[in-house]
């Protein structure tokens, strides 16, 4: 069943470098949970825009449907293109890769929460 959308959720946007430039991921949440994801290419119009764009929004369908986090990381992670770049002592292959990047912290981030708590 599908979640609905609530009026107000609470995010972050991580900026991450690329090879086609600085890639904006916004994660927002729901009571904790990932809810929404969005990304935005610094260059305007390009085919890559286009294809983070859709990629996040199957990947928001995925989650209202119930589609644990982990599996979607799992599919779109080490995913290659022509332009590999290093951020941060990390290798960012693509940014699918660089999205499931975003969202591998933020499984972990949870993680170590409840090790918290």
């Amino acid at each position: 069943m599908k979640k609905s959308r609530p009026k107000v959720l609470e995010g972050k946007t991580v900026r991450v470098a690329t090879g086609c430039g600085n890639l904006y991921v916004t994660v927002n949440r729901d009571g904790g949970e990932v809810f929404e994801v969005f990304a935005a290419l610094g260059k305007a119009g390009t085919c890559a825009k286009v294809q983070s764009e859709a990629l996040t929004r199957v990947i928001t369908l995925a989650l209202k449907f119930g589609v644990p986090m982990e599996e979607i990381v799992e599919e779109i992670e080490n995913l290659i293109c022509p332009s590999p770049v290093w951020e941060g002592g990390k290798r960012i292959l693509s940014c699918p890769d660089a999205i499931a990047k975003v969202l591998r912290s933020e499984l972990e981030e949870k993680s170590a929460k409840r090790a918290d708590s």
